[in-house]
């Protein structure tokens, strides 16, 4: 017998045979929703280990580079140099807008590890959380595009 889930597929029901008799086996439902299954859950934690790993790629090569003052400072300079680049000022937007996120979503999941309604209030604060990255970005992005813009002169 073909039973209708949730997405609106027909699945069989699977078969059991007693003494000759078919009958329906119980069925186990899997939760729809839950972690890891495409909801709001793992949206933000795809996010924030993608911007973590953004943030410690950059924070090893800014390391990196400014080692290099002490080592040559000429070598310093050209690298600087590069960093004075249309690409590299929408990479600034980009490291911006990881750190500004990874940061709001750290303290997310602060809440929700730490205060008795985390968790079930743990999609809406996704949602104040892209709103609160929104409102801080609005505020980076004209002073940001206006470099952008000088780079092109």
């Amino acid at each position: 017998m073909a039973e209708q889930t949730a997405s609106g597929t027909a699945t069989a029901a699977p078969q059991v045979t007693i003494d000759g008799t078919s009958i329906d086996a119980p069925r186990t439902r899997v939760p729809q929703g839950t972690l890891y299954r495409g909801s709001i859950g793992m949206w933000s934690w795809v996010l924030h280990r993608i911007t973590g790993v953004a943030i410690y790629f950059f924070l090893l090569v800014h390391i990196l580079d400014t080692a290099l003052v002490r080592l040559s400072p000429e070598a310093y300079n050209a690298v600087i140099g590069t960093y004075k680049t249309p690409l590299m000022n929408l990479g600034e937007i980009a490291l911006v807008g990881a750190i500004v996120f990874h940061a709001f979503n750290g303290l997310r999941i602060i809440l929700i590890d730490f205060w008795s309604k985390g968790p079930k209030y743990q999609r809406a604060m996704f949602w104040v959380v892209l709103v609160l990255w929104a409102v801080a970005i609005a505020g980076f992005l004209p002073r940001q595009l206006m470099n952008l813009v000088a780079d092109f002169n």
